[in-house]
């Protein structure tokens, strides 16, 4: 048996290092053929025994990472954020109820779900030398004798280059800032700079919020750790293949499959539990342009499309990335009335849905959307406004047949035939953009796939309908 004081190249498992190294444990890998090491590292120590080549140093440091993007960094923080106050609430399940409360409040205000964990992240020990010859180590035996894993010596010069994972690295940095500036400071960050959506002017941290934020950041130091997953003595060149093969050979999710497979975000668990699961709409498990596939309408809107429009009715944006419970939740009592009232419209819901009502079509959708939106929440609101368009939603001629749809493509004398005189006042200006929002073919209007340049004319000419306040004006 090897003793285990005798010195040694690592591919020797040796062991041994001087005071100004630190050490890691960690189980030696085989990853098709090339040793690799696994550990878990403190968030807080990985962030400062770790870097990323992502832009070239003065020294000619070379690059193996693309633009830092701070929006999704931004997000990951957030989420890390969750996961920790998540932790504390695990953690202090027989504390007083005062802090508790307090634990819970925040998880609140932050955002709940049902698992949050990161995925491991893989880095280049450029130092080490092929296989690990450069560095020192020695097994770590049980009290059977068995070596398991691996004490490893690492000195200052030793940096872990984030191969994938750089976003995380940033991400771990802006959540230690963040969490070092309250407990130095004992303030939160400006609204725009924090992590925290704390709603304050006045930014100072009240005492229990204090002591939470201080837990988290003790956490970060010690009881969460982040999975490294650490290869040996790359040069540039297999540095560089390494990250296209993490970032290239794995197929994307389905955007509806990710929608359904996620509870966290506030929008998608209103769509989930008051939508879907109480019946009120059908999710279909295609992810394609269901438009194209009018025959085989069974009054079904894929979930993307339904994420979409209620992006534009809670949060009158495109995507629900930025939503929040705080925001989200005083709004969810007018989406579950906008949506029982469109479930209201003749037709809709029902097999061959899109041959019968052009409600069926995301797009008009999209355009009530946001007409409920401007009423309830909008600068402009008008409850008023709000009751007329949701209570009288099913006597507006949703067929395919109204002319109104098609107004770009009537003559002149058919749009005074029709009764159409003076919606030209509430549509924008035809030569300010492309007015070409759809096609009818004599029996179907079907409207064009630039969404957010068709569904604003729609709500243009459901306002003339109702006679709402001009938009243009």
């Amino acid at each position: 048996m090897m003793n285990n004081n005798e010195t040694k190249p690592l591919n020797e498992l040796i062991s041994h290092g001087d005071t100004s190294e630190s050490q890691i444990k960690a189980f030696m890998c085989n990853n098709l053929g090339s040793t690799t090491l696994l550990t878990k590292i403190p968030m807080y120590e990985f962030y400062k025994m770790s870097d990323v080549a992502n832009e070239r140093s003065e020294n000619g440091e070379p690059v193996a990472q693309r633009k830092l993007d701070i929006k999704h960094a931004s997000d990951l923080a957030r989420y890390i954020l969750k996961g920790l106050i998540s932790t504390t609430i695990k953690s202090g399940k027989n504390e007083e109820s005062t802090i508790m409360n307090t634990k819970k409040m925040i998880e609140k205000i932050i955002g709940k779900q049902p698992y949050l964990a990161l995925q491991p992240i893989v880095a280049n020990l450029r130092t080490a030398g092929n296989n690990g010859c450069n560095l020192r180590g020695k097994p770590i035996e049980t009290s059977e004798g068995e070596g398991i894993c691996f004490r490893v010596w690492l000195g200052q010069s030793d940096i872990l280059w984030v191969v994938d994972g750089q976003h995380r690295r940033k991400a771990i940095q802006m959540v230690i800032e963040f969490l070092e500036e309250i407990r130095q400071d004992h303030k939160y960050p400006p609204k725009r700079q924090s992590l925290f959506p704390h709603n304050r002017d006045d930014r100072t941290v009240p005492h229990d919020e204090l002591s939470v934020w201080i837990e988290c950041y003790e956490l970060t130091r010690g009881f969460c750790t982040v999975s490294v997953d650490i290869h040996l003595g790359l040069n540039i060149i297999e540095e560089r293949q390494l990250f296209h093969d993490l970032n290239n050979l794995a197929k994307k999710v389905e955007k509806s499959l990710a929608l359904e497979f996620d509870s966290s975000n506030a929008v998608n668990a209103f769509i989930k539990n008051s939508l879907i699961e109480e019946g009120l709409i059908k999710v279909s498990s295609l992810d394609q342009n269901k438009g194209e596939y009018w025959e085989d309408d069974d009054g079904s809107l894929t979930r993307k499309d339904i994420v979409a429009v209620n992006a534009h009715l809670i949060l009158n944006k495109s995507n629900i990335n930025s939503a929040t419970p705080s925001v989200v939740e005083p709004r969810l009592s007018i989406a579950k009335r906008f949506w029982e009232a469109i479930i209201q419209i003749p037709d809709f819901g029902e097999s061959n849905a899109k041959q019968k009502t052009i409600v069926a079509q995301p797009v008009v959708l999209k355009a009530l959307a946001k007409l409920t939106y401007d009423f309830a929440f909008g600068r402009k609101l008008n409850d008023e406004n709000l009751n007329k368009l949701l209570d009288g939603i099913t006597e507006i001629d949703f067929s395919h047949e109204n002319p109104l749809w098609r107004y770009y493509q009537l003559t002149e004398e058919e749009i005074q035939k029709n009764g159409l005189d003076g919606l030209e006042h509430y549509l924008p200006d035809n030569s300010t953009g492309n007015r070409d929002i759809g096609k009818f073919d004599g029996k179907y209007i079907r409207f064009g796939s630039k969404h957010n340049d068709i569904f604003p004319i729609i709500g243009d000419m459901i306002r003339w309908k109702f006679n709402f306040p001009n938009r243009q004006e």
